[in-house]
């Protein structure tokens, strides 16, 4: 018998010990995600990855919403978060504090996901863009590569939330 561990086994950090652990070097920038479930999906997937920041930037609902939480369960207390109007402008900001600049989407010169290396010590951050129109071709234009996960099926894309958890545990492993 495989016995299920509860959820006190599992040796989790309180939200506040959370902001207490040493920075990733990992930063998420949400690009004008819609739906409030992705935000807090994305929240939630940022806590398990130990991302240092998640940018919620231009029509990203932001805490605190109900819609937030029934999918964040409660990450958007122990994630640092903060709101940015302008995704490209905050692209800038990133830079000029030593982040590589990382827009998940499919381009002509896009990364494949399983080759992407990481270098040690080195901060990313990963931009994730909208349910529809993907990130922003500016933003695209503005970042150091593009990353794209490899599919298999007859669909071109993920949900964003799923591409999160993707991108996120590739890095984790990377840099472990």
């Amino acid at each position: 018998m495989d016995r299920k561990l509860l959820s006190s086994e599992l040796g989790r950090v309180s939200p506040e010990e959370y902001r207490d652990l040493p920075e990733s070097g990992m930063v998420v920038v949400l690009d004008n995600i819609r739906s409030a479930h992705n935000v807090g999906s994305a929240l939630r997937t940022a806590d398990a990855f130990k991302a240092d920041k998640v940018w919620l930037c231009g029509i990203c609902a932001c805490p605190p919403s109900a819609e937030i939480h029934k999918s964040a369960l409660g990450a958007e207390d122990s994630v640092p978060w903060e709101h940015a109007e302008d995704t490209l402008a905050l692209v800038g900001r990133l830079r000029s504090d030593g982040f590589t600049i990382v827009s998940v989407e499919q381009t002509e010169l896009s990364v494949s996901l399983e080759t992407f290396s990481p270098a040690a010590g080195r901060k990313y951050a990963f931009i994730f863009g909208n349910e529809v129109d993907g990130v922003q071709q500016s933003v695209v234009d503005a970042s150091d590569f593009s990353l794209e996960i490899p599919q298999f099926g007859t669909k071109h894309s993920l949900n964003v939330s799923v591409s999160i958890g993707v991108v996120l545990w590739q890095w984790r492993e990377h840099i472990r």
